[in-house]
């Protein structure tokens, strides 16, 4: 697995007019290549009245899966200039549709490589893009009078906090960076003066705005 990885946060959409012709970009997260077929025949059924539905996504751990759909426009300015830009913001399990409606004003193989790359960075921005990150879980309990001292020091650390459960006990849920699990139990045992008992949570893929 590894350790970080960048995607897409939602499935999502904008739309720029450019030269008269309408271009909308959608962008949804997906794991298989199953997954990217759906959702652009999605887009193509939404848009069947559209002048082309063009497409490209970028699958796998190490980048396996990589298409990329002209969808009748000149060869090379559609699909390719999408799995570009999904290439400039290495962003894996990503799929991408731009919908074009003619505006009776032709673009020329620049304009059009051009107006389908600004359409997809654009339709990303609106999603937004996260980092996910390996990290080990622990769930931290405390007795009630090391809340507000825990929760502080927590929320200004660069380790996650999940969730807060108001038990017998309170308890904390926590994601350390990798490699870091020492530190962070050391940094807890001296912060509770060693009142802080620890279970493992096992690793998870925890996502971080960028």
């Amino acid at each position: 697995m590894l350790s970080n990885y960048y995607t897409v946060k939602q499935e999502d959409f904008d739309e720029i007019i450019i030269q008269k012709s309408r271009f909308i970009g959608y962008v949804k997260r997906v794991e298989t290549e199953e997954a990217a077929q759906e959702f652009i025949q999605r887009i193509k059924k939404k848009h069947h009245d559209a002048t082309h539905n063009c497409s490209a996504y970028m699958i796998g751990e190490h980048n396996q899966i990589q298409k990329a759909n002209d969808d009748g426009e000149p060869s090379g300015t559609a699909g390719v200039p999408i799995l570009e830009v999904l290439k400039k913001q290495d962003l894996k399990d990503t799929a991408v549709v731009v919908t074009r409606y003619f505006g009776g004003i032709k673009l020329g193989a620049g304009g059009l490589i051009r107006a389908y790359s600004s359409t997809t960075s654009q339709a990303l921005q609106t999603a937004g893009i996260v980092e996910r990150k390996l990290m080990k879980g622990f769930s931290v309990v405390v007795n009630y009078g090391l809340l507000g001292k825990l929760e502080n020091a927590l929320r200004n650390s660069d380790y996650i906090l999940e969730s807060i459960n108001y038990l017998e006990h309170v308890e904390f849920i926590v994601y350390v960076p990798d490699g870091q699990e020492t530190e962070f139990q050391d940094w807890m045992v001296n912060l509770t003066s060693d009142q802080a008992e620890f279970a493992d949570k096992g690793t998870a893929y925890v996502e971080i705005d960028v």
